[in-house]
């Protein structure tokens, strides 16, 4: 019964002399011994810059039953002892797409998945969700709260983390990112982002309550029309989390899309095309994270390793130089 699942309630989160978010629950050790610029601080919380997506928790296919959720239940308790403090997810994961189209099939379990592998959560965890999309289309700034209080009850919370409003369309999203702000008053949501936006949504949001992240497509050859405001979050000390960072064009349909540059960097390096997109990513700036999603240890693992493929200026070079 979801009434009987243990609470988090979100006090200020501190730091101690050396940066690190106390908590009596520790993730990882990996947390205290990562490298420098491994970090980053979204908000009011240090998160580890190779985070996970819920997005693909049941593979590429699409596939439900059972067996798949308890699968994903061991992979999202994996993610968490390999040291990942923040992750990303929505009540319409996990999602799919469809061969050769754009529509997409959503399983809507993600969070309850969550829930059953981690409550009670540990204290460093970050739990990124986001609101907008319903199989009707954009929800309405009224009926935004209901989406709130479903996340809360599905992941088993008092406050969320961090929420975006994922927009579809909006000329103005101040209505609906108003709505936010006020839950946000009300204790509800602690912080707050933006997805599927452009600079001018940024500084309407700003005007409105504190952005602490925005989530736009953008990888290799691919949503590079989001430079701009990948600079301008870099400038504002905002964070930048692409989607679509390592599926690119193949967008909701998944997989690794092809492409002679990555599979010569790749070779060259011992590295998967995978872990050079993700490698990319975090070369656009410290403020850039990253959140793969995957139904695989071997392939989370991998991911994770990306963290310590080193590109060469010539690799950024050639790959800076895939446009869209």
């Amino acid at each position: 019964m979801l009434d009987e699942i243990p609470r988090r309630i979100y006090p200020d989160r501190m730091q101690n002399s050396q940066g690190n978010v106390s908590s009596p629950l520790n993730l990882s050790s990996e947390i205290t011994e990562s490298k420098s610029g491994e970090f980053w601080q979204l908000g009011t919380d240090r998160v580890r810059r190779i985070g996970f997506g819920a997005k693909r928790l049941a593979g590429s296919a699409v596939a439900d039953g059972p067996d798949v959720q308890e699968r994903a239940v061991t992979l999202v308790r994996r993610v968490v002892e390999l040291g990942v403090n923040h992750i990303d997810t929505a009540a319409f994961y996990p999602s799919h797409g469809r061969s050769g189209e754009t529509a997409f099939e959503s399983l809507d379990w993600a969070n309850d998945v969550i829930r059953r592998a981690l409550s009670p959560y540990p204290e460093e965890l970050v739990i990124a969700t986001k609101v907008g999309p319903t199989r009707h289309g954009l929800a309405r700034p009224d009926e935004l709260r209901g989406l709130v209080e479903a996340d809360l009850k599905a992941l088993g919370v008092d406050s969320l983390d961090l929420v975006y409003l994922r927009q579809m369309r909006l000329e103005s999203i101040a209505e609906h990112f108003g709505v936010l702000a006020e839950l946000q008053t009300k204790g509800m949501i602690r912080q707050l982002g933006i997805s599927n936006v452009k600079v001018a949504h940024l500084h309407e949001a700003r005007e409105i309550a504190p952005v602490v992240a925005v989530q736009n497509r953008y990888s290799v050859g691919f949503g590079r029309v989001n430079d701009e405001i990948l600079e301008l979050c870099g400038q504002l000390g905002i964070a930048f989390v692409p989607f679509f960072a390592v599926t690119a064009e193949s967008r909701e349909a998944g997989g690794v899309p092809a492409s002679g540059v990555v599979q010569e960097i790749a070779k060259r390096h011992g590295a998967t095309e995978a872990q050079v997109r993700l490698a990319w990513t975090l070369s656009r700036g410290p403020h850039v994270l990253a959140i793969p999603g995957t139904s695989s240890e071997h392939h989370l693992q991998q991911n994770l390793a990306a963290a310590d493929l080193a590109l060469s200026p010539d690799d950024l070079d050639a790959l800076n130089s895939l446009t869209d």
